[in-house]
């Protein structure tokens, strides 16, 4: 009789750690879901700024510095390797994208320009997906690392060597504010 609880206890310990690991295994792929539509977003944004560049270029030429430093913020943050680095190099380009926006406003005919004001649409519409793939990003990281974190699910995550996942923020608060977009 012992032996048969002894067996029962084991199996239930067993079945617990099959369930925490495939949580785990579940959470992991989501945030691997939620950073791949971060990703997605964040490349039509980084597609659309070369046509938006050239745009600008035709109407404001002597505009040379804000234009290259658009350039310069896309190539740095299409390069960035980690979470932690896309999230300074997005937010420096959000900045240098506020910057043209604000060159923009100085030539009228640039912003009746309807190729302008398409990308400019186009560019909001992106922002807003990139801000809602970063909110589902983050949630799913938050419940990965609620996970990772937490006892006794973290002896699994420890022996299976789960790692906590870092979010996507955004850390000057200068970097929150979204390119102004009127039409």
């Amino acid at each position: 009789m012992a032996n048969l609880i002894l067996l029962a206890i084991v199996g239930l310990i067993a079945l617990w750690v099959v369930s925490t690991y495939n949580a785990l295994v579940k959470n992991r792929n989501l945030v691997k879901e939620g950073w791949s539509g971060i990703e997605t977003q964040l490349k039509r944004r980084a597609n659309l700024i070369p046509n938006l560049v050239e745009t600008v270029k035709g109407y404001a030429a002597h505009e040379k510095t804000t234009l290259e430093e658009v350039t310069a913020m896309r190539s740095r943050a299409m390069g960035s390797e980690s979470v932690a680095e896309r999230s300074v190099a997005e937010g420096a380009l959000t900045q240098a994208l506020g910057r043209l926006f604000a060159v923009a406003e100085a030539y009228p005919d640039l912003k009746a320009n309807e190729n302008f004001q398409s990308l400019q649409k186009d560019l909001s519409e992106i922002e807003d997906q990139i801000q809602m793939a970063r909110r589902y990003y983050n949630a799913t990281v938050r419940d990965n690392n609620v996970k990772v974190e937490s006892f006794p699910s973290n002896l699994v995550a420890k022996q299976f060597k789960f790692e906590i996942a870092d979010y996507f923020e955004i850390e000057d608060d200068g970097d929150r504010a979204v390119p102004e977009v009127k039409f």
